[in-house]
């Protein structure tokens, strides 16, 4: 079965995530290292990488994802901001591979006054770059499908697999599959026979043996608005009928598959336990094979 998981806050200390993981019964976690909507921050502690590596044995979370800073732009035409962005590209690196992360899950960029081509060559060579200066690290950084606000790169997978034939060193990258975003950029993942066709074109273009987690979010946008914003899971424009088909489908056993839904409390509930519940009444026993044609 699919790991699950949600994003969980790092209020009063990285480990807080995990316990947080670990009260809603979760086998998979994703956390910010620092503010993601600051430029830098300290680095974590000696005292804290210990607690965290230490919590993370204690609660067996599996394959724990870092999202990096909103503010980074590995595309931006602007020197200084792409300097940055690399410089703090590196740091994330380096605050992911420290604590122990699996994963460091990235936004690929927005092109802004150029075109894709030249923003695509862009974020490859920050790739390069980051790889070159931290040449031992085990962290894999996913890039993320996005939907393709503004310039926003990532919302075909044809991007992706543009950077990934760039890049020097591609077994060091992944690919984040979010639900909402590739939804939003008008792909589809459902009935049956549209979401095979979807991943089928994926695994053509990219190879589905580098889709290595998922984030699992409902769209409050309909299918091709090329507009971000999550729902809770069943209450957006996707329904169930995607998430069924996911969670149940075994090509993805063993896959972190974690919550980006909004944080509110609605009707004093606890959301993340909510949309957790609800994500695990989809689960059908031993997961099927939906690779086929039909």
């Amino acid at each position: 079965m699919p790991l699950l998981g949600a994003h969980m806050s790092i209020a009063g200390g990285l480990h807080n995530a995990l316990l947080d993981a670990q009260g809603h019964h979760c086998q998979a976690v994703q956390l910010f290292t620092k503010n993601a909507n600051q430029w830098n921050a300290p680095p974590p502690t000696d005292d804290a990488v210990r607690l965290f590596r230490r919590t993370l044995r204690q609660t067996r979370l599996r394959l724990p994802m870092v999202h990096d800073s909103y503010l980074i732009n590995l595309a931006s035409p602007d020197e200084t901001l792409y300097r940055r962005s690399v410089e703090a590209f590196v740091d994330e690196l380096y605050r992911a591979e420290r604590i122990g992360a699996r994963y460091l899950v990235t936004h690929p960029g927005a092109f802004i006054s150029t075109d894709e081509e030249t923003g695509l060559k862009r974020v490859a060579s920050a790739l390069d770059e980051a790889h070159r200066r931290c040449p031992n690290y085990r962290v894999m950084v996913l890039l993320e499908t996005t939907a393709g606000q503004g310039t926003t790169l990532g919302h075909r997978f044809e991007h992706l697999a543009r950077i990934l034939s760039l890049v020097a060193e591609p077994r060091r990258l992944g690919v984040c599959l979010d639900t909402c975003h590739v939804f939003a950029a008008g792909y589809a993942l459902a009935p049956g026979t549209e979401y095979r066709a979807t991943f089928r074109a994926f695994d053509r273009l990219i190879g589905l043996s580098r889709l290595k987690a998922f984030h699992v979010n409902d769209s409050l946008r309909p299918q091709g608005s090329r507009v971000d914003r999550h729902a809770h899971i069943g209450r957006g424009h996707l329904g169930l009928e995607p998430f069924r088909l996911l969670l149940n489908d075994r090509r993805f056993r063993n896959r972190p598959m974690v919550l980006e839904t909004p944080k509110e409390k609605g009707d004093e509930k606890d959301m993340d336990g909510v949309n957790l519940a609800t994500l695990r009444g989809l689960l059908e026993g031993p997961a099927t094979e939906l690779s086929s044609a039909g």
